[in-house]
């Protein structure tokens, strides 16, 4: 799983999060931080599991979570942008890692499914 595009993209995501968390207020820790920290995480934690999983379509449905938290991630950095823990500067290259990774798990679920029918 270390090879995959898509998880080498979802790490460097993670350690963007805890990057950038780290500057939240103190009273954030057990709140926005702890959630973002959590949801970029789980995104990875989810394609190294389904990356383990012996049948595709089970693999799917870690991908699926996987994108799930992904998404939640991407609207906690539009609420921390928006209290004004982050600058749109910071803001915009998490988006854009995100986006990034949102395109490359659509693209390894897609090849998944086509290996299947195979």
């Amino acid at each position: 799983w270390r090879d995959l595009r898509v998880w080498q993209k979802t790490h460097e995501l993670v350690l963007l999060t805890y990057k950038l968390t780290k500057t939240f207020p103190s009273d954030e820790r057990f709140g926005l931080t702890s959630q973002m920290r959590r949801a970029s995480v789980s995104t990875g934690s989810n394609i190294v599991e389904g990356f383990k999983r012996r049948s595709v379509k089970d693999s799917l449905l870690f991908y699926n979570n996987a994108d799930a938290s992904l998404e939640e991630l991407k609207y906690q950095y539009l609420v921390a942008e928006d209290l004004g823990y982050l600058v749109e500067t910071e803001n915009r290259r998490a988006a854009e890692l995100c986006d990034h990774v949102g395109k490359l798990l659509y693209s390894w679920c897609a090849s998944q499914r086509e290996n299947a029918k195979t």
